[in-house]
């Protein structure tokens, strides 16, 4: 581990893909997950403004991106019959950041898949502990995706990997949002657990009818 934080120090992305290589960037990506997962439930909590609107923000930003790049390119070339070389190329990274974003946000409202209608049917004590599986299970999620897609920004960065139409551009650029978004991820999971064991000590109702498209 202390490799992998004197690379990161140094700033060099060869060091940074090498050093990342090694078993210890799991049991350090456990810490910063933890640590990281831990820290941004608490601005969550604190600041409402940022738990009703950081994701959801980036979303829809990435999503305007998405449409004017599409809309401009067809006109672009069947009236002005001109393309610009990085329209078909960026899009798909911006549509990455969305969806990575998206999962996290909706990690939020609970509108991935829950069985929720077989969970209401327990009592108290069994739906904590299924809330708790899930806990656990996206914790799990999310650290995965954060060592893997820290080793692939690494490497996107060592070998200079310059999005295709564009002269310098760089993907890791892009593909940082990954391991931003699995500690997003991290975040949004302790979050809703911290809500689920204060309701549960309450007696107020755990499972609610999560809605797509919904508000926390």
């Amino acid at each position: 581990m202390g490799a992998i934080l004197s690379a990161v120090a140094s700033q060099d992305s060869f060091e940074i893909s090498n050093a990342l290589r090694s078993d210890a960037t799991w049991l350090l990506g456990i810490i910063i997950m933890l640590a990281g997962g831990y820290l941004i439930s608490l601005i969550y909590h604190k600041v409402p403004l940022i738990d009703r609107h950081l994701e959801r923000t980036i979303m829809v930003v990435s999503y305007l991106a998405i449409g004017f790049i599409i809309f401009w390119a067809v006109i672009d070339r069947f009236v002005f019959n001109s393309q610009w070389p990085w329209s078909t190329t960026i899009p798909p990274f911006l549509f990455m950041v969305m969806a990575w974003f998206g999962a996290a946000y909706n990690i939020r409202l609970r509108t991935h898949l829950s069985f929720s209608e077989f969970r209401t049917k327990m009592g108290p004590s069994g739906q904590l502990a299924c809330l708790f599986v899930d806990f656990v299970l996206w914790l799990g999620f999310a650290l995965i995706l954060f060592v893997t897609t820290c080793k692939v920004v690494a490497n996107s960065a060592a070998n200079f990997q310059i999005v295709l139409g564009t002269d310098n551009t760089m993907q890791w650029w892009f593909l940082i949002s990954a391991p931003v978004a699995a500690v997003l991820i991290a975040g949004r999971a302790m979050e809703n657990f911290q809500d689920d064991f204060r309701k549960y000590r309450a007696g107020e109702p755990l499972i609610e009818q999560a809605v797509i498209g919904g508000d926390t």
